[in-house]
């Protein structure tokens, strides 16, 4: 192929090896916009140059011409144990890493413990019973469906309403099993009801401090252990509750929602709806705030709506210069600024000085393909100003990515694993 051309034809080369090597391994969009913005910091013209820059650092160089054994010399030399930039990553990324490893291990070590104690200290069966009643004692309840009918009446106009509703069902849904799961437990080992083996999986749950199976099945993704998933479940049913009783909030905890797309579209529909425009020539526009979401509580905006709740990582907001700056050492994830999404008929796409920043629901980042087309992990991109170079909008062709936060992988959670 490459002797059909009279120069070295790097976009060719670019598309060959993102679009069509990797174009069956890779269906996640901003995994293709990654690898796309690590072969142009290879496939370029500059390669071909001796002292090319690979990576940052003296070790890092395009090596001059020469023969197998040169060649093998300059990668003898290469450090073992590389810095996070040479990988265009944050040193908090070799933190994160190290995190992510000794989690690991724990894990491991948690699952080839004994099942029994000895030695005088609770039994297994005692520290299952204890947890169990702990969680029934929290008086978690479903929600009044007639009553959220009732007050929130389906309206042509509010669809935020419609929302409402639903994320009563999905909760309910979850409450129940929650419920039933643990009461069905605490009978199994009073020896009232035959302990089957999904109530034997629950109890290795309760008594590993992890999310039963069951319950991961019901609930909204989560990479919590127990203790913190029941605080964050009590916090996300307090949210609705106070929505069902105090009315629209005006500022709204987007981790909050067991479904946040639905939010995200009822509230384009209210704007196409108001103005009686098309849906599909809606879009939103993004403006971080400089306000505190306690700030916010009073009148939601004219259109679109506020969110809060959400965590940076890779890179820091500076509310000064209103833009992405470098991460602070040792600050994994930051908390972000509320956000104003106010939706705009036919809005023009920017490329300069944006960045075009993945919202994730958790740090996993990776989940199943839904019938859109993205990850069900995924909540929505959000457009934010930066000072250094970026750009890379998704397009049929092959771009040039300047890609400082792309490779540091920068993106919103919301929801953290603790």
């Amino acid at each position: 192929m490459l002797g059909k051309y009279d120069h070295v034809p790097y976009l060719v080369l670019q598309n060959l090896v993102c679009h069509i090597n990797y174009g069956g391994r890779i269906t996640d969009d901003w995994d293709r916009r990654m690898v796309m913005c690590l072969l142009q910091g290879v496939l370029n013209e500059g390669i071909m140059s001796d002292d090319f820059p690979l990576a940052p650092g003296e070790h890092y160089r395009s090596p001059a011409a020469g023969n197998l054994e040169s060649y093998r010399e300059v990668i003898a030399n290469v450090p073992l144990n590389p810095h996070p930039n040479v990988f265009g990553l944050h040193a908090n990324a070799e933190i994160a890493c190290a995190q992510n490893e000794t989690q690991e291990l724990c894990e491991i070590m948690l699952g080839l413990q004994a099942q029994t104690s000895s030695g005088g200290g609770k039994s297994r069966e005692d520290v299952v019973r204890e947890a169990a009643v702990a969680m029934l004692e929290r008086n978690i309840v479903p929600f009044d469906l007639y009553h959220v009918a009732d007050a929130y009446p389906l309206s042509y106009g509010e669809s935020m309403n419609t929302v409402l509703m639903q994320e009563c069902q999905r909760y309910n849904k979850l409450i129940r099993v929650f419920t039933r799961s643990l009461n069905d437990v605490l009978k199994a080992l009073k020896g009232l009801v035959v302990m089957s083996s999904d109530l034997e999986s629950m109890a290795e749950s309760l008594y590993t401090n992890q999310v039963p199976a069951m319950w991961v099945k019901q609930a909204y993704p989560s990479l919590k252990p127990l203790a913190a998933w029941i605080e964050d479940l009590v916090e996300r049913l307090a949210f609705v509750k106070a929505w069902i009783d105090e009315g629209k909030p005006a500022t709204y905890w987007i981790s909050g929602f067991f479904f946040p797309q639905a939010f995200l579209t009822g509230t384009l529909q209210n704007f196409a709806r108001k103005y009686t425009v098309s849906i599909d020539t809606v879009d939103f526009d993004y403006n971080v705030l400089k306000k505190t979401p306690q700030e916010l509580h009073g009148k939601p905006p004219e259109d679109g709506c506020y969110i809060h709740g959400l965590f940076l990582e890779g890179a820091a907001w500076d509310p000064e210069q209103h833009a992405l700056v470098e991460a602070r050492p040792k600050e994994l994830y930051s908390v972000f600024p509320p956000i104003w999404l106010f939706p705009k008929v036919d809005r023009q796409l920017t490329t300069e000085g944006i960045y075009n920043c993945p919202v994730y629901k958790t740090l996993l980042r990776a989940g199943l393909l839904s019938t859109t087309g993205h990850s069900t992990n995924f909540v929505l991109p959000v457009e934010l100003p930066s000072l250094e170079p970026c750009s890379g909008l998704f397009s049929k062709y092959v771009e040039t990515f300047s890609g400082h936060w792309i490779k540091r992988a920068v993106a919103l959670f919301c929801a953290l694993n603790y």
